[in-house]
This record gives C-alpha cells, sequence and structure tokens, in this order.
C-alpha cells in the first residue's frame, strides 16, 4: 500500500494528527500529509501516537491543499455532509476498490474538524467517501475516520490475490492523469469557454464546477487529457482566425 497518501486538512487539534498516525501504523501504512496544520510538530501528537513515531517524523507538510495532491491520481475526499451539487459517492469498502484499482498514487483527504472539506476542495476530488454513521448523529471524529479507512485499506490487502496483482499489473498501462495535469486541463478548459464565448467570466454560475464532477467521474488517462487539450487549442486557434477576420 506504498501508494496510499493519508492527507489531513488544516488539523486543529495536534491529538488527532498523532492518532491519525497510529491508526496507520496499525494498519500497515506510512504516508502522512499535512495541510497547513494549526500546531506540528507538537509532544500532545506525539503522546498520541504511541509508537508511531516515525510516521510523524516522515509526514509531509504542504502550504497549499493543491499541491498536496499534484503527484496524485486518484482523489478522494471523505466528507459527511450532503452537498447542493451531486458528487459521486461511494462507501468506505467500494473507495478502497477504487483504491487498489489504480496503479498510480492515492489520496484518502480529511478535512477540518469543525466543517470538513469546502465544495472548493472537494471539486479536486473524483469521489466522495461517506461512513454510513447514524443520520442524527453524523459526527465522526477525524482520527476515527481515518482508523476506518485504514481498516478497510488493511482488509483489502490481505484479500488480495496473485490474480489481483496481475490484473493491476495490466492497468498500469493507462495510468490516470494526476491532480496537476488536470489543473492544468481545467485552466485550459476555462479560458477556451471564455474565448469561444460560451461562459461569461462575470456571471461564471456553476458551469465549471459541473465540469470538474462529469471529467473526474470519468478520471481521464494521460492520453486523453493530451487529446482534449489538443481540441482547444484547436478551437482558440480558430476563434483567433476569425477575429481577424473580422
Amino acid at each position: 500500500m506504498d501508494n496510499i497518501k493519508i492527507i489531513l486538512v488544516e488539523t486543529t487539534h495536534p491529538g488527532n494528527i498523532g492518532a491519525a498516525a497510529r491508526a496507520m501504523k496499525t494498519m500497515g501504512l506510512s504516508h502522512l500529509r499535512l495541510v497547513q496544520p494549526k500546531l506540528f510538530p507538537c509532544a500532545e501528537a506525539t503522546a498520541r501516537a504511541a509508537g508511531a513515531d516515525d510516521i510523524l517524523a516522515n509526514t509531509q507538510i504542504f502550504e497549499s491543499y493543491e499541491e498536496s495532491l499534484r503527484d496524485c491520481h486518484l482523489i478522494l475526499g471523505t466528507s459527511a455532509r450532503h452537498r447542493s451539487i451531486a458528487w459521486p459517492i461511494l462507501t468506505p469498502k467500494a473507495s478502497v476498490e477504487k483504491a487498489f484499482a489504480c496503479p498510480g498514487k492515492v489520496a484518502f483527504v480529511f478535512g477540518r474538524e469543525s466543517s470538513g472539506l469546502t465544495n472548493q476542495e472537494l471539486e479536486l476530488c473524483h469521489y466522495l467517501v461517506q461512513i454510513p454513521t447514524k443520520t442524527t448523529f453524523s459526527s465522526l471524529n477525524v482520527a476515527s475516520a481515518v482508523q476506518i479507512l485504514a481498516y478497510e485499506l488493511r482488509c483489502a490487502d490481505l484479500a488480495k490475490s496473485p490474480a489481483t496483482l496481475h490484473e493491476r499489473g495490466e492497468i498500469a498501462k493507462s495510468v490516470p492523469a494526476s491532480a496537476e495535469e488536470m489543473a492544468q486541463f481545467y485552466e485550459h478548459l476555462e479560458q477556451t469557454l471564455i474565448d469561444i464565448d460560451f461562459l461569461d467570466p462575470k456571471k461564471p454560475r456553476r458551469l465549471m464546477r459541473r465540469l470538474h464532477r462529469l471529467f473526474n467521474r470519468v478520471q481521464l488517462i494521460d492520453s486523453e487529457v493530451s487529446i482534449l487539450r489538443g481540441i482547444l487549442t484547436a478551437a482558440q486557434t480558430q476563434c483567433e482566425k476569425r477575429m481577424d477576420y473580422e
């Protein structure tokens, strides 16, 4: 499971970082990333890690959410809240199946203790993972959420068969586009839509958010992104020629 990254966004309580590290180590995970933690390193985090000091020592800290995802090919965001725009939702078990089918780096993202992930942050996720808690009390401690996902990952890892490993080797020929490649694609797409007068930048509404959902659901591979960007470039070129002619 060396390709699995656990990412905690703007964690307020250092104890949750330590508890998450402990949850990871008990289930065989080792890569923890933090985005703007309020307090880290911290003695409380070390105490709550209870022996998972190596994970804390190797934790990567990022100044921006986007930077923490830059090298990831599959991004799974956790959230208990329902959103106004529908996201593809997976159970923990289904999200782990997606993770094991991906040959590239996979990020499981956990939001703030008080408010979770924002809609803007979820736009960079391919799927939304929801743990089936009681509807009248759905608030789950972030370290507990990490433990649940880590357990599902451990179970799936133990259940792997030689056939499954062979299948993953075959899939490796088509690696999903990284978060950085997709970010560049979305910038190119938005600018092209503006150039062809399909998108009014003064009244964007929710078009780009819906397009994020569409392409994240498809989960493009590198070659497909190149094809689409080629089409966008051709559209921009034709638009420029038309303007010159006019």
